[in-house]
């Protein structure tokens, strides 16, 4: 079944912009509202419109990987973000920052709340991914 032109164009317009609400809605997660899980809805929308749009062998080209590989990085990074703290000698999900130096932005500070919140999203994003598909070839 084909589907319409305008739907095709929608979906052309509105896939990375969805894309970069949810990478911005992930990254000023720790600081205001959003955060991982939210982040990981909103990129999780634009695969399903991408589906609707262009069906499941075209999204699924368009991946350059296996969304059950996002559940193992994922998983590790969250993790990591646990540990970290106790390879510096604090405490089990012990928060630690550093300032990084960004060109033409200036001072940015990362923490490992935030790499818990890359996990998440790397999780929820995955799992989704797997459903949304999983019910789509049914």
């Amino acid at each position: 079944m084909r589907n319409g032109k305008i739907l095709e164009l929608s979906a052309k317009m509105l896939i990375p912009m969805l894309v970069f609400c949810s990478f911005w809605v992930l990254l000023r997660g720790h600081n205001a509202a959003g955060g991982g899980f939210e982040g990981a809805l909103i990129g999780s929308v634009a695969f399903s419109l991408s589906l609707l749009a262009f069906g499941l062998e075209r999204t699924k080209a368009f991946l350059p990987f296996d969304p059950r590989s996002l559940i193992g990085i994922g998983l590790l990074v969250a993790l990591g973000s646990a540990l970290f703290p106790v390879y510096r000698g604090l405490g089990f999900f012990r928060g630690l920052w550093v300032e990084v130096q960004i060109p033409w932005v200036g001072g940015y500070v990362l923490g490992t709340p935030q790499l818990f919140d890359v996990g998440v999203y790397l999780v929820v994003v995955g799992s989704l991914m797997i459903i949304i598909f999983s019910l789509w070839e049914d």
